[in-house]
């Protein structure tokens, strides 16, 4: 199979996922009454609900790393259809619960988006925007091949995106961690109400840096005549 039908095949499967979450949660918000999550006590406590929903979110991301790494050749491969799996889901899932319960009503509603290893919270927008840099990525990672680059820039473009990963999470987990001072309770009656937005903007282009620097080497690269570097060939590795 060539890369573009198993992009499609990822992005099909990733896409029926979304579906099934956006299903997921609206049952959930629907019993909790909370179908907008961003109003007084927005984590009820509702039999057991909460350890079942941090599950199913650890079991998400294992479906969505197994997805990658069955559509790969080899590693490179595999996170990017990993990548590209996460953000079309990420995306996809916001689109379907807006179908099922029209929310959310703007990119700029805030979501609990997360709830290991604190509850995390950020307008629609905030997420959505890091899918797309994960789809462009693994679009990128998962369609061409290079040898490790010698200068060193692949592993420094790798420290900005660790950076700017670690700034993005500090901003969706800043009133969490105030609030995680006073126990579950104060975590689950907890309401942000600003966003950091200039940290998060520098986060988003920290976090770019791989993307910058594979469409650097494409620009430069060259190749002998004949040769073909890329993009991977379906019986390549």
């Amino acid at each position: 199979m060539r890369d573009g039908k198993r992009w499609l095949v990822v992005a099909t499967y990733a896409a029926a996922m979304a579906w099934v979450e956006a299903a997921v949660v609206f049952y959930l918000r629907i019993m909790v009454d909370r179908i907008e999550p961003h109003q007084p006590y927005p984590l009820p406590v509702a039999g057991g609900l909460g350890f079942a929903e941090m599950m199913r979110e650890a079991a998400t991301l294992v479906m969505l790393l197994t997805v990658g790494i069955l559509a790969g050749r080899n590693w490179r491969a595999r996170l990017g259809f990993a990548a590209i799996a996460f953000g079309i889901w990420d995306i996809f899932y916001y689109v379907f619960l807006r179908v099922l319960c029209h929310w959310p009503h703007s990119l700029f509603d805030w979501d609990i988006l997360f709830l290991l290893p604190l509850p995390w919270w950020g307008p629609v927008w905030a997420p959505i925007s890091i899918a797309l840099l994960m789809i462009l990525w693994g679009t990128l990672a998962s369609g061409w091949d290079f040898e490790p680059a010698r200068d060193g820039s692949e592993w420094k473009a790798w420290t900005l995106n660790t950076a700017g990963v670690l700034f993005a999470l500090y901003v969706f987990m800043t009133d969490a961690l105030r609030a995680a001072k006073g126990g579950t309770e104060a975590l689950r009656h907890m309401l942000p109400s600003n966003f950091n937005w200039p940290l998060f903007c520098l986060a988003l282009v920290l976090m770019a840096a791989p993307i910058l620097n594979v469409v650097r080497r494409l620009r430069t690269v060259k190749r002998p005549a004949g040769a073909r570097t890329i993009p991977v060939s379906a019986g390549e590795k």
